[in-house]
C-alpha cells in the first residue's frame, strides 16, 4: 500500500512516485502512468540548464559553447497527461544554436515545447507560431513559455496542424514529428514566405542496410561500432560528405523534388530547394534512424 511507495520515496528524497508503462499508440504518444504517491503528476524539467560544453552534438566541442551555457530552457508538464523525450536533446542544442535573430517560426508539432522554446529562448526567433492539437500538451506548453518569459513571442494553434489557416508568415518551419512529417508538407509550403521562401527542418525515419564497419573505424571507436549491428545510439556529424549514407541522401533529395514540387504548383511558379544538412538525431530501431533534413527553399526570381 502507500506505505510502501512512501518508504520508496524518503529513500530516493522524492515527494511522488509513478510507475510508467508502454507510451500509447494514440496519434499523441499519450503515456500510461499510474500516480502511486502523491496529488499530481506536474515536474519541471531543465534542458540545457547544465555545463553542455563539448556534448554530442554541439559543434564547441569541449569549449564553454554561449548557447550552452547562456541559460536554460524550463520545461513543465503532467508526467501522466505528456509523454517527455530525451532522445532529442542533440537536436534541442541544435536548433538552440540556430541564427534565427529576427526570424518567424512556425512550429507545426510543438507538444509541450521541445523545440519550440530552443527557439525562443537560445535562437532568438521573433516570433513563434506554436501548433499542437493534444490539449494537455497546450496546457503544458502555455505554463512553460510563462516560465522561461517568452509568452508574449509566442502563439498558440491548438487543434489539428492541417487546418491550420496561416499563410506567408514563416522564415523557417520545423516538422517535428516521426515516423514521418510528411502530412505536413502542404501546410509548410503555404506558411513559408511567398516573396523570400525560408528553411524546413524536416524530421523523419529512414531504414539503412547494415553497414560493414572497416576494422580501423571499429579500432578508433566510430559511432557505428559503438553497437552490435552497426547502429549509431547518438547524435553523429552526418554531413553531406563521405559518411553520408545512400539511403539517407536519396531521402532526403527525393524529399527536396517532392517539396519544390509543392512550392511550385502552390505558387504557379518555379522553386528551388537546396539540401543544407541531413542531421543524425538518434537510432529508432534496428537499422531505422531518426534524421533531420535542413531543406533550404526559395522562389526563382524572374
Amino acid at each position: 500500500g502507500s506505505a510502501l511507495w512512501e518508504t520508496v520515496a524518503t529513500a530516493l528524497g522524492a515527494r511522488r512516485v509513478a510507475r510508467r508503462g508502454r507510451v500509447m499508440p494514440d496519434g499523441m504518444r499519450s503515456p500510461r502512468v499510474t500516480l502511486l504517491l502523491g496529488q499530481h503528476g506536474w515536474v519541471e524539467h531543465v534542458d540545457n540548464g547544465i555545463r553542455w560544453a563539448g556534448a554530442a552534438g554541439c559543434g564547441w566541442r569541449g569549449r564553454d559553447c554561449p548557447h550552452c551555457l547562456s541559460g536554460s530552457s524550463r520545461y513543465t508538464f503532467d508526467v501522466t497527461k505528456c509523454m517527455f523525450s530525451p532522445g532529442n536533446i542533440t537536436e534541442k542544442l541544435r536548433v538552440a544554436s540556430l541564427p534565427c535573430s529576427g526570424e518567424v517560426v512556425v512550429d507545426l508539432y510543438a507538444g509541450i515545447g521541445y523545440f519550440t522554446l530552443p527557439f525562443l529562448v537560445h535562437a532568438g526567433a521573433a516570433f513563434v507560431h506554436a501548433c499542437e492539437w493534444n490539449s494537455h500538451a497546450v496546457e503544458a506548453l502555455h505554463r512553460s513559455l510563462v516560465l522561461n518569459g517568452v509568452r508574449d513571442r509566442c502563439h498558440i494553434h491548438s487543434g489539428d496542424s492541417r487546418q491550420l489557416q496561416l499563410r506567408d508568415v514563416a522564415d523557417r518551419v520545423n516538422l517535428g514529428l516521426i515516423p514521418s512529417s510528411e502530412e505536413g508538407w502542404p501546410v509548410a509550403c503555404r506558411v513559408l514566405k511567398k516573396a523570400t521562401g525560408g528553411v524546413l527542418h524536416i524530421h523523419h525515419n529512414v531504414e539503412t542496410r547494415p553497414a560493414p564497419t572497416p576494422p580501423l573505424l571499429a579500432e578508433q571507436g566510430s559511432p557505428e561500432a559503438a553497437s552490435p549491428g552497426g547502429e549509431a545510439q547518438h547524435s553523429g556529424e552526418e554531413t553531406l560528405g563521405a559518411r553520408l549514407r545512400p539511403e539517407w541522401q536519396s531521402w532526403a533529395e527525393g524529399t527536396a523534388a517532392r517539396i519544390q514540387g509543392l512550392l511550385a504548383e502552390l505558387h504557379g511558379r518555379p522553386w528551388r530547394s537546396s539540401v543544407l544538412h541531413v542531421e543524425l538525431v538518434k537510432s529508432y530501431a534496428p537499422h531505422v534512424h531518426h534524421l533531420v533534413l535542413d531543406l533550404e527553399c526559395r522562389p526563382v526570381l524572374p
